[in-house]
């Protein structure tokens, strides 16, 4: 989670749509990475899946621009944010 927590908070896009603590950019149209709203699953899984190819035309597809394992790692560390821990333990 900490290179991941790295790679989030270089990335001036990561950071421009989310913010810096995740709690997300509406007028960019970032969501709140911290809460129980989850569009795509929760899942550290489905967060890969959404940085890798988004359902949505806001975010881009890191695909291209990052290795599987930084995405992995920027997945695993979004999932700490808060919000896919507080889906999963309420299912």
């Amino acid at each position: 989670a900490e290179r991941g927590k790295l790679v989030f908070t270089e990335n001036d896009t990561c950071v421009a749509c989310h913010g810096a603590d995740g709690k997300g950019n509406k007028d960019m149209g970032g969501p709140n990475l911290t809460d129980k709203i989850a569009l795509y699953g929760a899942t550290v899984e489905d967060v890969k899946a959404q940085v890798t190819k988004p359902r949505h035309g806001v975010m881009p597809a890191w695909s291209a621009r990052l290795d599987e394992t930084t995405i992995k790692q920027l997945a695993v560390y979004v999932y700490t944010l808060g919000g896919g821990e507080k889906v999963a333990a309420s299912q």
